[in-house]
């Protein structure tokens, strides 16, 4: 039952990617594997969980030393670790949800418009180190899951070519996750490891900066030599009721944009969890727009306030999120993924070699169970300790490097970070196209950051 979790979880990853040549939706694939792992899991529960591999179920008859038999199994699973994985993507789903929705507000009433019509350029070359630097440093104060939202709505506006938007948007993912790596905000990992204690704001910041910005930048060369033409804007059709005004225009973007950058400040204030200041940020949003609208026409209405909003966010990639990161929590819950760091620990033993291989592993594996695991497999040390303890102490160079590693990895496959997720569900991107177009930018970036960190403080 051990294995036969991993070969349907393998199965379902291979049909989200080939979901083209399937022609099955991913979003079905990974709800069908969301809920077999646990199938599975629960039935197998007694031989999966004496093999000792789930370092949760240690935990939990620790803390209930009287549990056993069959019983104990269950209330274990059911009531403890779903209960509490569903929590954890909870938090990332209504995230999504809050993020999507204030964008496509803003997005409807032309807001995105303002910034568009400041972006004049239509050469290819020019327009992709513009949009990539935009983006890399809104990733680090928002986060890389909302910034490619925005982004991606922002390309709607300026390419019309399907394939071409393709390219741009899967190099906003490599520029966002780049972005989020470096700033205690800027990804799920990060921030992790931050509340965690195991990195400090600006000693990240010091770190992970540089190689960053030569994991996006590196890429970026590469394109300036390669790539030619222009890109075709999409016409834009005009219609004869004016929806909104220009200051309605601007109140919307200034809101939108103010919703989404006041969710780390909320976070850091209330440290709550951050998907409440993105709904509260919705509600201030929907507020506003029941308020700017009730007295306007009903076709109107109808355009503009969120309840009708809501009906065209993508459903799809929400429930894609639902079924990959349950199948991976069940993973996490069983202890394939505690197996794989113990065996990444003996194999390597080198701490650079190990974030790497993290690194490598996210691309596949969602980077927040290895972040944790990783975290759960090495406390922290003493600020004193010398040797190759040093490198896990506060600020030291395997947390640093952790966060860069998690972080960047991510972008060698579309499904391997949340922004390349939430990018393949708004534009529909195919898993196969962006292996052979993109993986091997993100990788020579990739390596190329990871070699300035270790030139900057391995040697």
């Amino acid at each position: 039952m051990f294995i036969l979790m991993v070969v349907i979880f393998i199965l379902g990853y291979t049909a989200i990617a080939l979901e083209h040549p399937l022609k099955v939706d991913k979003a079905a694939s990974a709800l069908i594997i969301g809920t077999l792992t646990w199938v599975v899991y629960m039935l197998g529960a007694e031989s999966i969980l004496h093999l000792g591999f789930s370092p949760s179920w240690s935990n939990f008859l620790a803390e209930h030393p009287d549990a056993h038999g069959l019983h104990a199994v269950h209330e274990f699973i059911v009531e403890s670790e779903i209960i509490h994985h569903l929590g954890e993507i909870s938090e990332i789903l209504f995230f999504l949800l809050g993020a999507m929705t204030i964008v496509e507000v803003v997005d409807q009433h032309e807001g995105f418009k303002i910034i568009t019509d400041k972006i004049k350029t239509t050469n290819k070359v020019k327009l992709l180190w513009i949009l990539s630097f935009l983006t890399f440093f809104m990733s680090a104060l928002l986060d890389n899951l909302t910034t490619t939202i925005v982004l991606v709505a922002l390309l709607r506006k300026l390419i019309d070519d399907k394939q071409t938007r393709w390219f741009f948007a899967s190099m906003v993912v490599l520029a966002a996750n780049a972005g989020g790596a470096w700033s205690p905000i800027g990804d799920v990992t990060t921030i992790m490891l931050w509340i965690g204690g195991q990195v400090t704001a600006l000693r990240i910041i010091e770190g992970v900066f540089l190689p960053s910005l030569v994991c996006m930048v590196v890429p970026l060369g590469i394109l300036s030599f390669t790539m030619k033409g222009n890109v075709t804007r999409p016409e834009v059709e005009e219609d004869d009721i004016d929806y909104t005004t220009k200051t309605e225009q601007i109140l919307f973007l200034v809101l939108g944009i103010s919703g989404l950058l006041f969710v780390p400040v909320f976070k850091t204030l209330t440290h709550l969890p951050p998907y409440m200041g993105m709904l509260l940020s919705l509600g201030i949003l929907w507020v506003v727009g029941e308020l700017i609208h009730k007295d306007k026409p009903k076709e109107i209405r109808d355009k503009l306030k969120v309840i009708a909003i809501l009906r065209r966010v993508d459903v799809p990639t929400v429930l894609f999120f639902l079924g990959i990161l349950s199948a991976v929590a069940a993973l996490q819950s069983a202890g394939h993924l505690s197996l794989l760091s113990r065996f990444l620990d003996e194999k390597l033993g080198n701490i650079f070699l190990i974030d790497l291989a993290i690194g490598v592993l996210s691309s596949i594996v969602d980077n927040v169970p290895l972040v944790a695991g990783a975290m759960g497999m090495y406390p922290i040390t003493d600020a004193a300790s010398t040797g190759y303890n040093a490198f896990f102490m506060v600020d030291g160079a395997f947390w640093e490097f952790l966060a860069y590693t998690a972080g960047t990895g991510g972008s060698m496959l579309i499904i391997g970070s949340a922004a390349g997720v939430a990018a393949m569900g708004l534009e529909k991107i195919d898993f196969i196209w962006y292996l052979k177009r993109i993986s091997w930018l993100a990788l020579v970036g990739y390596l190329s950051g990871a070699a300035v960190y270790y030139i900057e403080f391995g040697l």
